[in-house]
């Protein structure tokens, strides 16, 4: 069977209502919310959580305290915590977490404790498995700890760059863990995806570039150089793309 047979799950990153509104719109399925996509993704607000929540799709929050790195401190992870209290308090069925050691490998200790206290919630591993120095045994702790799926491009710089590592991953998963590309992932190189993996999930942003704030908006920093917006249009021919027979 190949990835033209079976329904292909589309996953999109948001950060904003708007984007929100926009990725819903053009068919998304599952949405990932964030903030400050910009800088890869931060931990949306409890608003913002609130608001997704009466989304007709499934909402997982993206839980990274800051930007860097995802070796955390005892504080962070104390953060986390709260944050996936957060999620639950709202309703929301899942979580996308990760966490590294210093050389880059999955920090299994702060895994396990992230995935017990969101017991009851799907588990998403997100893109700190891109740091880690061996794939194939950070996909094992995955398994092992109980996540449903892992976010990656590879451990490249872009999911299409990544794509062979990401086919070995395919073979090493099986049906024990979803292994859902993403970064950089468009309408345009989609097929590149699909004929080659038996894909169940994908992740995309489908942003475009928005205009730049007018006014002192950009000249003090409140503003990123390059802002973008999830385009409705963009996820609608990308889901287009994944439901074709």
């Amino acid at each position: 069977m190949t990835s033209q047979d079976i329904p292909i799950l589309l996953e999109v990153c948001v950060d904003t209502a708007q984007g929100l509104k926009a990725a819903i719109e053009g068919g998304a399925d599952r949405i990932e919310l964030c903030s400050a996509l910009g800088m890869g993704g931060l931990t949306p607000s409890a608003g913002f959580m609130a608001l997704a929540a009466t989304s007709p799709v499934p909402v997982y929050p993206l839980l990274r305290p800051r930007e860097g790195d995802f070796c955390y401190e005892p504080a962070e992870i104390d953060c986390l915590k709260r944050d996936i209290d957060q999620a639950r308090a709202a309703g929301l069925p899942g979580v996308v977490i990760g966490a590294n050691l210093a050389n880059g490998a999955l920090d299994e200790t702060t895994l396990r404790t992230l995935a017990e206290h969101a017991a009851g919630l799907d588990l998403t591993l997100h893109r700190a498995f891109d740091l880690v120095p061996d794939m194939e045994e950070a996909l094992e702790q995955a398994v092992s700890l109980g996540f449903s799926r892992i976010l990656t491009s590879g451990g490249a710089a872009s999911a299409l760059e990544g794509l062979d590592q990401i086919a070995s991953l395919f073979e090493r998963a099986g049906d024990r863990i979803i292994v859902m590309p993403g970064s950089g992932i468009r309408p345009g190189n989609a097929d590149a995806f699909m004929s080659r993996l038996n894909l169940r999930e994908i992740h995309a942003s489908c942003g475009v570039a928005r205009p730049p704030a007018e006014g002192k908006v950009r000249a003090l920093g409140f503003e990123t150089a390059s802002p973008r917006q999830t385009d409705a249009a963009t996820v609608r021919a990308l889901k287009t793309l994944l439901t074709r027979t």
